[in-house]
């Protein structure tokens, strides 16, 4: 790879790392402000509820792009950054002092979504929510989401192909559903729209310093996917030398990163001395099983191919969580949560 093909994984794989220590650095302060939003975390049952949720807004969304409500997704999206983020903030501040940055994300996403707001609204976004739905799933529900969280991003991606529609809608409304990782010091996300725009009103054309994002491969999961604008056109998708920036879906850091946030809420492995976060052995070796994924991701993305994230980042997860787990001489079944069933 090349100098800037590293710069742009050591950018990813830092912001997935946020996103981790995050979620790990939340999950005490929300259990301690009650913010588990289910009765019983154990209940595997809550999983399946989540999943449903996940297709039914799938389904909602493609049906507001065909019939051009974009600015509804793009208001929703907005108002849940700001949700997600008061959430964040409030951990560490007092409600009314955490509504102001929480607001001030919202008004940033609106006014000036250039890409590191984006990537800051969207870090802040994928910790609150990794933190929220680590409390929230126990082991074994924590598991099941994982596995069929995987499933459907790979059928969604390679076989109904409809999380392509889904990415190609929501690549033109700058929201933090995609983690942007520029390749150049130079990139601007608002001035790749520009030129979108233009290409599209037929006062331009496609080329430009900061290539176009439509052509650009999304390692896309915020619903789950690793998806690519450029879906059945005849435009070939440019080699990683021509592009500024590629984009990775926000799910593909949240979902895994429950994985972690729930082993280090559930497991009973003995807690490693690590100062600002609540870590054990089974919750860092699904952060590094969870890395790994995502560098061989990335491999396959900078040859210029969408490809569905979250079988290689959930099996990387969960991977490393068995691991972990038996490294710290928890049995398998109680590894697998099958114990508080059973």
């Amino acid at each position: 790879m090349s100098p800037r093909e590293y710069r742009g994984v050591a950018f990813a794989v830092g912001l997935f790392l946020v996103v981790q220590l995050g979620a790990l650095a939340l999950v005490p302060e929300f259990t301690e402000s009650g913010y588990q939003p289910v009765e019983d975390p154990q209940d595997p049952t809550n999983s399946l509820v989540y999943i449903l949720a996940i297709v039914v807004m799938t389904g909602l969304m493609l049906a507001a792009f065909r019939y051009e409500f974009d600015w509804a997704i793009r208001l929703l999206i907005v108002g849940v950054s700001a949700w997600l983020s008061w959430y964040v903030f409030s951990a560490f501040a007092p409600p009314l002092v955490a509504a102001v940055p929480a607001v001030a994300v919202a008004v940033g996403l609106l006014v000036h979504p250039e890409w590191y707001v984006v990537d800051t609204a969207g870090v802040l976004m994928g910790a609150g929510a990794a933190g929220l739905f680590g409390i929230s799933f126990g082991i074994l529900p924590a598991l099941v989401l994982l596995t069929v969280l995987a499933v459907y991003d790979a059928i969604s991606v390679y076989g109904t192909e409809h999380m392509l529609s889904l990415a190609e809608g929501v690549m033109d409304l700058n929201i933090p559903v995609v983690l942007v990782i520029p390749l150049s010091l130079s990139y601007s996300l608002l001035e790749d729209e520009e030129i979108d725009d233009e290409v599209d009103d037929g006062t331009g054309t496609a080329d430009s310093d900061n290539g176009e994002i439509a052509d650009e491969p999304v390692a896309d999961g915020d619903r789950d996917t690793a998806t690519n604008g450029d879906r059945d056109t005849a435009v070939d998708v440019p080699d990683i030398e021509e592009r500024d920036a590629f984009f990775i879906g926000l799910g593909d850091a949240v979902i895994p990163a429950v994985m972690v946030a729930s082993a280090a809420t559930f497991s009973s492995a003995p807690a490693l001395s690590v100062p600002f976060v609540g870590l054990n052995l089974p919750a860092f070796f699904a952060m590094v099983g969870t890395l790994a994924g995502l560098l061989v991701l990335l491999r396959w993305v900078m040859k210029g191919r969408p490809h569905a994230g979250l079988p290689l980042l959930n099996g990387g997860a969960i991977g490393g969580y068995l691991l972990g787990a038996l490294v710290a001489g928890v049995p398998l079944v109680e590894a697998l949560g099958l114990g508080v069933v059973i």
